[in-house]
């Protein structure tokens, strides 16, 4: 009986480890959030500024060749922090489609 309630104590300090262990892995998961959030927002910041001089000049609000190299540099980044590749184009991606939006946006005058 004694070592039951003893490898009962064990599994409840184990379980009591995991539950703060995870409190601290969410902790940093938020506060990365934010980083990402922060750094999108200064990102788009940018890219409103190449959307009303593109508006200006008349340029056009899609730079494949441009694109196109950041999706190479974007993917041999990921590769590097050992972050899916694919994944990583994904995001960037859907972050020119927004952009690609916002120029179009100026160019219409809105």
């Amino acid at each position: 009986m004694t070592s039951d309630l003893s490898t009962m104590q064990d599994t409840e300090a184990s379980q009591e480890d995991a539950r703060g262990r995870l409190l601290e892995l969410r902790a940093s998961i938020d506060n990365l959030d934010s980083a990402v959030v922060h750094l999108l927002a200064e990102r788009f910041k940018c890219t409103q500024q190449v959307g009303r001089l593109k508006a200006r000049y008349g340029m056009p609000a899609v730079d494949p060749e441009r694109e196109a190299v950041q999706i190479k540099r974007l993917r041999s980044l990921a590769e590097e922090a050992h972050l899916d590749p694919e994944f990583a184009e994904k995001f960037l991606n859907f972050i020119i489609d927004e952009v690609v939006r916002n120029h179009r946006n100026h160019a219409a005058g809105q």
